[in-house]
């Protein structure tokens, strides 16, 4: 090499520095707190070309090929890692079996059973397997176990006496190879239909992971769809207010909003998006993995959802436009981070996504949608600020008996003499008004007014303290037989009340309209057989429990003195298939129902088999 090329080589590398420490330098004045969204229109496609070489989110290089598809039917997905769910992300993948069940679920790789969950809801009835690279997958909604497991997981449910069990094996009792047979599918738990749910976790950390970043045979070559884009004013609570939502248009390179540009009556303005995904030759729409939100070509906040902890699950209420969604709507998933929502999903490049609009110049809004195969949408439109009213964009004005201000990162408490309510500092994850109201009732088994506490569209992360007073004395053989009764549009739930004299607690975890109610009616035995009846011909025995206020806690059942096991999928029927403990002659079947509020029905049936 000649020394004019030595020369001109170093010059480039020094050059190169120098632009890239300007490039530094002026970024960190850009991203100043005075200056954050300032037009410094000339420096934008320096920062573009800065910013489109970085990367946005840290690459994941989880092991391509350990793991096989699970289940020995057609490869789709029902649904993907991360979607959207009533109180929590979906936390694998839903593996379809053809719309029917007990398709063979095979191991994902070679491994040992670790552990074994059975449960009305939930997985149903779950295996999970751990691998020697220190991860461990899940497979849920079962049907049987393969016959060694089965056989086992059986011998200690009545080792327990309860067919709920989760249970840790012993490493080694049950090893597994790729590939193996481990189960049938089926549809058990909280499952709405015939699939396998699948999960891959750190078996240390039990932090759940994205499957589809493992290599999965999925075939994706589409990119997500944007839907609508929602705009809120930050000048106040997200809870307070109802979203601008704008539809879109599909235009070359993207999406964009049919108003050339968006006039906001706020200085300080957020935003969400509807948006879903589909794998290349599929019609079903999933959740997205990661979205930008660019002000002025600059990133702001991000997510991704690549990895999740059950403990992290309920702060999807806290990602999505929980209001809105409550109230019948879209899910719309936030592109700013809520105050009582730790870092989780996000990652906040400069700032938490709200944004200042401090002049009145047009500014470039962009929002770019990943899925986890980097297909990519993107979303560009204009913003400016407008005349400022005083309810904002879209706040509500509602007149309330007490108001009260509650915020995220402090203990919140609410009183008066006839109610004490008491949230964590973890429990909220955005500022608003408290409300309260209460109302008379006029019924023998209710003890206090009814009292509204804010409503069903706030979230609440995790249980708060309530306390209600009665209003009239407690009869000293209800003391031990009350319930707080919340109810919200047609959903019930009762809850046991501890307390004596005038004061009774409860936990719960959402808001709406609560009652001290006593409960000294029992539970009612319904299905189930004649005494004296001859079931020779019979394959199964089916109970369906029914009580006054819809909760039944507690189901036993006894076979000539000898705990005997009903299964109870999804809750509503106790079933017992006949087998070996149940052999030919007469028998005595005794069956023990009790309530969430103590009351117990006992019925003892004769039969011959």
């Amino acid at each position: 090499m000649s020394d004019a090329m030595v020369v001109v080589l170093a010059m480039m590398i020094i050059l190169n520095f120098l632009v890239v420490r300007f490039v530094d330098i002026m970024k960190r004045i850009f991203l100043r707190k005075e200056l954050l969204h300032k037009p410094f229109l000339f420096l934008l496609p320096l920062f573009f070309f800065y910013n489109s070489n970085g990367q946005i989110f840290p690459k994941k290089n989880y092991p391509k090929g350990y793991f096989i598809y699970p289940v020995d039917a057609k490869i789709e997905l029902a649904a993907n890692f991360g979607e959207l769910r009533p109180n929590h992300y979906h936390m694998g993948l839903d593996c379809r079996t053809n719309h029917v069940q007990n398709r063979p679920v095979k191991a994902a790789a070679d491994g040992y059973v670790a552990h074994v969950r059975v449960e009305p809801f939930g997985f149903g009835r779950a295996i999970y397997i751990n691998h020697p690279n220190g991860l461990t997958t899940l497979y849920g909604h079962l049907n049987n176990f393969y016959p060694a497991l089965e056989k086992y997981v059986k011998e200690q449910q009545y080792k327990l006496k309860s067919w709920q069990v989760f249970l840790d094996i012993p490493p080694g009792m049950f090893p597994v190879k790729q590939g193996q047979f481990i189960a049938f599918s089926g549809n058990a738990g909280g499952s709405q239909g015939p699939h396998c749910h699948f999960e891959i976790r750190d078996t240390k950390t039990d932090k759940v992971l994205n499957p589809l970043l493992f290599g999965m045979p999925i075939p994706d070559n589409v990119p997500p769809t944007i839907v609508r884009l929602a705009v809120y004013d930050r000048t106040i609570s997200t809870y307070s207010q109802s979203p601008k939502l704008f539809p879109l248009k599909k235009i070359k390179g993207g999406y964009t909003t049919i108003e050339p540009v968006i006039t906001v009556n706020s200085n300080k303005v957020s935003f969400g998006i509807s948006a879903n995904d589909k794998f290349t030759g599929s019609t079903n729409p999933n959740g997205i993995y990661e979205a930008v939100l660019y002000f002025d070509e600059e990133p702001v906040v991000g997510f991704e959802i690549d990895s999740i902890t059950y403990d992290e699950s309920r702060y999807v209420n806290a990602h999505i436009d929980y209001k809105t969604r409550e109230a019948g709507g879209p899910f719309i998933e936030h592109l700013s981070r809520l105050p009582g929502y730790p870092e989780g999903i996000y990652k906040d490049f400069s700032g938490d996504g709200v944004i200042a609009l401090t002049d009145e110049a047009v500014h470039e809004i962009k929002i770019v949608v990943k899925d986890t195969y980097g297909n990519t949408s993107t979303l560009g439109f204009n913003i400016k600020k407008g005349l400022i009213h005083e309810n904002g964009l879209g706040s509500e004005a509602v007149s309330y008996y007490d108001q009260q201000e509650f915020h995220p990162g402090f203990v919140n408490i609410f009183e008066n003499e006839n109610v004490q309510l008491i949230l964590r500092s973890e429990a909220l994850y955005d500022s608003f008004a408290f409300r309260h109201s209460s109302e008379k009732v006029i019924s023998s088994a209710s003890y206090s007014d009814i009292h509204a506490l804010e409503s069903g569209l706030v979230p609440v992360h995790d249980n708060f303290t309530l306390r209600l007073r009665a209003d009239k004395p407690v009869p000293p053989q209800l003391a031990d037989r009350m319930l707080i009764k919340r109810t919200w549009e047609d959903k019930t739930e009762v809850v046991k009340a501890t307390g004596e004299r005038e004061w009774f607690t409860a936990h719960f975890k959402s808001f709406g309209n609560f009652e001290l109610i006593a409960d000294d009616e029992p539970p009612v035995i319904a299905g189930g057989f004649h005494d004296n009846a001859n079931l020779s011909k019979a394959s199964r025995i089916i109970f369906i429990p029914k009580d006054n206020n819809k909760e039944i806690k507690n189901f036993r059942a006894e076979l000539d003195g000898n705990w005997l096991m009903f299964t109870n999928d999804k809750g509503r029927l106790f079933i017992y298939k006949f087998d070996e403990m149940c052999p030919r002659g007469k028998h005595e079947l005794t069956v023990s129902v009790q309530d969430e509020a103590g009351n117990t029905t006992e019925k003892i049936y004769h039969f011959t088999r």
